[in-house]
């Protein structure tokens, strides 16, 4: 592996350990904040964030955007709205453990997103990886009780995560079709700009009639991880690690987020790592390496 796709691996690493403390803190202020509320804000401040940095630039190419306002209009509602919405939903509802777990099937969805649009037809070796990844995912909703599959009686919260993994599929594979000319502090940000003006109205309906109290610090504190860490660093990380590496190899990493977020979630929220935790784990991780493993 050369210097370079070395570096984009490290990249997609990071961006995931990032990540893997926005679900654990997502958990950790479910009675505080609402989904909507708590995404508008992340997104808001991720903004503010990267607008000394992206602004300027993002204005320079104003007219490749417009060219392409299509492509950051669906990336915006996939990567910002729809997906980072439906988590902190599940989160709700769901432990950390359980959402961090399903999230370890985001390449089955990035195969699937990726034979849709680009046409690759996955092959016979990613079929059965597929398929082996979603019986993981089977595994986790249903707490390893046969009886619950059969009577289809899945949790709410599992369900809403499940939801958001084909935006993040759909998210990554349009990454591939961004201007070559923005890239970057200046991409990140004309997508969180997007996505900050698509919560508004949402975030107005949602606390409209609400009575309004002073945040403390630690919320104030978790808003903005997620703004900083979670968001603007690890969407830049991921971002430059899919260009270079692609959406399929890049969802190889993915795994790792449940790793981290595992490790979190049991030592900042004290929840219990089960058995069946550990075959889903374990079988989602096979699907995963059989699908997107290519021998060099």
């Amino acid at each position: 592996m050369d210097s370079r796709r070395l570096a984009a691996f490290g990249l997609l690493v990071a961006s995931n350990l990032l990540w893997s403390g926005n679900w654990v803190i997502g958990r950790a202020v479910r009675d505080v904040f609402d989904p909507i509320a708590l995404n508008w804000w992340r997104w808001l401040f991720a903004a503010l964030v990267m607008a000394p940095f992206g602004m300027r630039e993002a204005l320079r190419h104003a007219d490749a955007i417009r060219r392409r306002a299509g492509l950051f209009l669906l990336l915006a509602l996939t990567g910002v709205v729809g997906f980072q919405s439906l988590v902190y939903l599940g989160l709700r509802t769901t432990t950390a453990i359980n959402a961090v777990l399903i999230n370890a099937a985001g390449p089955l969805f990035m195969l699937i997103c990726s034979w849709l649009l680009e046409r690759d037809k996955p092959s016979h070796r990613q079929i059965a990886g597929m398929l082996i990844s979603f019986l993981g995912v089977l595994i986790v909703v249903s707490r390893g009780q046969l009886q619950t599959l059969l009577q289809l009686e899945f949790h709410r919260g599992d369900a809403w995560i499940l939801v958001a993994m084909p935006m993040w599929g759909l998210y990554s594979v349009l990454l591939r079709r961004a201007p070559a000319e923005l890239r970057g502090v200046a991409f990140a940000f004309t997508i969180a700009a997007i996505g900050v003006a698509m919560l508004l109205p949402l975030y107005v309906i949602d606390v409209w009639g609400q009575p309004w109290r002073r945040p403390t610090l630690p919320e104030v504190s978790a808003v903005l991880y997620i703004a900083v860490a979670a968001s603007v660093l690890a969407f830049i990380a991921w971002n430059r690690g899919v260009t270079v590496l692609g959406a399929n190899a890049a969802g190889f990493t993915l795994p790792l987020l449940p790793a981290f977020g595992t490790a979190l979630a049991i030592i900042f929220l004290g929840e219990v790592f089960q058995a069946f935790h550990a075959v889903g784990f374990v079988t989602i991780v096979i699907g995963v390496v059989l699908a997107t493993y290519r021998r060099s």
